[in-house]
């Protein structure tokens, strides 16, 4: 099954976007922790392109693809058109890091990266293609 939800980059859509992940994982019979999970690490994603890419720009877009293959995979395709960030080569801050410069941030990628099974960017000339994979 495949299903996809297209919204403005505004901070306040981010509830809905976690609401169309609930409801599309729910309906496929995934367990209640793992939708939790998943809704947390594409929601961070998600996140960071709005504020970080279009700076919260509600006349820009993003679209979410989500792909589930029974109940052995599910794939997220995150469409965006705006700066790509590499989330492969992100470099992990150390937790230590993050707790003697009392950062507020730092440390979403890091779950995304431990949640999902794989991640790509794949960047072209108009769009860049942020896919989770999450086998079951």
């Amino acid at each position: 099954m495949e299903y996809k939800f297209k919204v403005p980059c505004s901070k306040s859509k981010l509830a809905e976007i976690r609401d169309f992940l609930q409801r599309v994982l729910s309906e496929n019979s995934i367990p209640e922790v793992t939708v939790n999970t998943l809704v947390l690490a594409v929601d961070e994603v998600c996140a960071n392109l709005i504020i970080h890419s279009h700076h919260c720009n509600p006349n820009d877009f993003i679209e979410l693809n989500v792909r589930v293959n029974g109940q052995s995979e599910i794939t997220f395709d995150i469409i965006d058109h705006g700066v790509g960030f590499n989330i492969g080569e992100y470099e992990e801050p150390s937790i230590s890091d993050i707790v003697k410069q009392k950062r507020k941030g730092g440390i979403g990628l890091m779950l995304v990266r431990r949640i999902m099974d794989e991640i790509e960017l794949i960047k072209g000339k108009k769009q860049n293609v942020y896919r989770l994979h999450k086998k079951i």
